[in-house]
């Protein structure tokens, strides 16, 4: 007859097991080798590419005074006295750095215009002033006490060598930014903290190795893998921690970025789309003409795209494992069933998302557009549209495609984590318990 008293230990397993809600980390040896045998070669590869590739800074070149290449430094608004435009002849006058007087008479010699009276206060010319008149229609206007950017041309006259080019706005962007830190303390605590570390760690990579390794030379598809690789893996694995469910987020994002590489290489070929769209990257391209525009095109894409991806692959993990902390018993297709009905609401969003934050971006663009009453067809064939529309729709694909992959990797892994626990302290439970309570009984 059998003793009653070895009852409870199969009550007492199913009780602990039911009631572990903590981070579903894989308890298989099995599973941990497989992930590790996916990512380890990963990072190595990601590391090899960082100290292959690692440009040691930007390389030194003369500035060309043209548009960001100009040498500027910083000043303040001393005095601002309102003048008669035509008694300082503001219509041959440049406006704002402008070098060639406008052709005609220009309206701008009517009115009230303002004479501001700037000091240099950064630089070898330190406490230099200067005069910058400002006409009545400019869209900039002057302001006493106001800190301002300085363009410093050396080839030019004395007194024309220093022109007000920007205002300085350090200030509101330095309060933005600390709200922004703040906010992000205050709701996320810890889980906050490591997220801007993160962040720091991955501007870091981006202004102290892809920018210089670009302009270097390398390849800039290869530099944009290694180091959106870096940043995927310092981004998910500070913030979120060294487990399964990071793990699992980290393979789902690095498959949807291949994706969208290939679909980026092989439609930016088909489109013949250069790079060269604007003035910056034809500034670029005539600094460095050695640097592919169309691969630069492709790398921006990558890098561009990896940020949301973070988002939608975590959230898919983060929601399987949920459901299974929530319900033990479900299978892989159950989780994935459940996951990709989650998937489908996030991913509508995030779709709408890209494609209104590119609209904002380029609303005078598309104002443009409207104004010379041109048709969808001839908008979305420019170049310059176009290649928003392949890199929209390019990094839309792959975030579609990282909800059905990562949803189905994270129910199969934990699934198989949780498998051998389950048939112990699952279904076969209530029957020992049941078969000890009948033996009770007939005894």
């Amino acid at each position: 007859m059998t003793p009653p008293h070895r009852d409870p230990e199969p009550q007492g397993q199913q009780h602990a097991h039911a009631h572990s809600h903590g981070p579903a980390a894989p308890v298989s040896t099995h599973l941990r080798k497989v992930i590790a045998a996916v990512l380890i070669p990963f990072a190595a590869a990601v590391i090899v590419g960082l100290v292959v590739l690692w440009p040691g800074g930007a390389p030194a070149h003369e500035r060309t005074g043209v548009g960001f290449d100009r040498q500027t430094q910083q000043g303040k608004v001393v005095s601002v006295v309102g003048v008669d435009c035509k008694d300082v002849n503001a219509a041959q006058l440049p406006v704002d750095g402008a070098t060639d007087p406008p052709d005609g008479e220009p309206k701008a010699g009517e009115g009230h215009c303002k004479k501001a009276t700037v000091e240099v206060t950064s630089g070898p010319d330190e406490g230099r002033r200067f005069v910058e008149v400002v006409q009545p229609d400019a869209p900039r206007q002057l302001r006493e006490g106001q800190g301002v950017v300085v363009a410093y041309a050396p080839d030019a006259p004395h007194d024309l060598q220093y022109s007000v080019t920007d205002v300085n706005r350090k200030f509101p962007l330095m309060l933005l930014a600390g709200i922004f830190a703040l906010a992000v303390v205050l709701v996320g605590r810890m889980r906050g903290v490591m997220a801007l570390v993160a962040l720091a760690l991955s501007f870091a990579i981006l202004t102290l190795f892809i920018l210089p390794a670009i302009l270097q030379g390398s390849n800039p598809l290869v530099v944009a893998v290694v180091g959106a690789g870096a940043i995927m893996l310092i981004a998910l694995y500070i913030c979120h921690g060294p487990t399964a469910r990071t793990s699992v987020a980290v393979i789902g994002t690095l498959i949807s970025l291949l994706l969208i590489g290939l679909l980026g290489s092989l439609f930016i070929g088909w489109a013949s789309l250069s790079g060269n769209t604007d003035d910056n990257t034809g500034l670029i391209h005539g600094l460095y003409p050695h640097i592919d525009m169309s691969g630069l095109l492709l790398a921006g894409v990558i890098i561009g795209s990896l940020g949301v991806l973070d988002d939608v692959t975590v959230t898919q993990t983060s929601a399987v494992w949920e459901l299974r902390q929530a319900n033990p018993t479900m299978t892989a297709k159950q989780l994935y069933r459940a996951g990709i009905r989650i998937g489908r609401d996030h991913i509508a969003s995030v779709v709408n998302t890209l494609v209104l934050a590119y609209a904002g971006a380029a609303l005078p663009l598309l104002l443009l557009f409207t104004v010379a009453q041109s048709s969808v067809g001839t908008v979305a064939n420019s170049e310059l549209v176009a290649e928003e529309i392949v890199r929209t729709l390019v990094g839309s694909i792959g975030l579609v495609a990282s909800v059905p992959v990562t949803t189905a990797l994270a129910a199969v892994v934990v699934s198989a984590d949780r498998t051998g626990l389950g048939s112990e302290a699952g279904p076969s439970a209530p029957v020992r318990s049941g078969r000890g309570r009948r033996r009770r009984a007939k005894s």
